[in-house]
């Protein structure tokens, strides 16, 4: 029972913010650019051609097409012994349930903007707004309810956190303007039975500090190789499925 509830308001804070996915498609057009005839040769004393979305900038010199691009350092992290003790301990748990819990963050945020860009674009009123947020609900529980199921009760305070970061706003403030202020009211109270506050922010500077030193090493890519030097084996892969990616 404790971990059903607990799953019941992990699921409700981080499934509320959803887009549903023939709404999304209006997201996702884009005026096709008109084809252009292949540049003639450029002395090499010009500078580099106009760089087009993905793809590279180039010189050309004569015959040759030389292709620009800067890549990024790259950090080494060297397997380190296994350290003992309550702050260590304390740590790894972090770790690893940041692996597990930041992916959902990303996609929350990914799906809360849809959210709003579609209600804004349709200007769905009350009744129509429900109703799509409520399809969008189904959906994503369909897909997601097994994955929220198997988070723990630590892994979920630090999910809502992460949706916090990603968001902008709590998780209290996400139920409560995407459902009512009744519903998140109700979910702040389980979630105090459990020792949680919806409403508390995420603090970077405070006692998140570590978190979100966790957050500059996924953003840098170098994540894995981090996980690795502490566990001696590759982060878990969380099954997202690609069109929530």
């Amino acid at each position: 029972m404790f971990r059903h509830i607990t799953v019941i308001l992990t699921a409700a804070v981080f499934l509320t913010g959803g887009a549903a996915d023939c709404h999304a498609q209006l997201f996702k057009k884009k005026k096709k650019s008109a084809t252009t005839q292949p540049a003639p040769p450029k002395p090499s004393s010009q500078k580099p051609a106009q760089k087009e979305e993905n793809l590279l900038e180039y010189i050309v010199e004569g015959n040759d097409t030389i292709y620009i691009d800067q890549i990024r350092a790259s950090k080494v992290y060297s397997r380190i012994p296994k350290m003992k003790g309550r702050e260590w301990r304390k740590y790894y748990r972090l770790v690893h349930n940041f692996s597990k819990t930041y992916p959902y963050a990303l996609v929350a945020r990914k799906l809360v903007a849809q959210a709003d860009s579609t209600i804004a674009a349709d200007n769905l009123k009350r009744g129509k707004r429900e109703r799509y947020i409520n399809s969008v609900q189904d959906e994503l529980f369909s897909v997601f309810e097994s994955q929220m199921r198997s988070l723990t009760v630590n892994q979920g305070a630090l999910l809502m956190k992460l949706i916090d970061r990603e968001v902008g706003k709590s998780s209290y403030n996400i139920i409560k303007d995407y459902k009512n202020g009744m519903a998140a009211g109700f979910w702040q109270g389980i979630a105090k039975i459990f020792g949680t506050d919806l409403k508390k922010p995420y603090d970077p500077e405070g006692e998140d500090e570590a978190t979100e030193e966790l957050v500059k090493i996924w953003e840098e890519g170098d994540f894995p190789a981090f996980y690795w030097s502490l566990f001696w084996k590759d982060p878990p892969e969380m099954p997202i499925p690609e069109k929530y990616l």
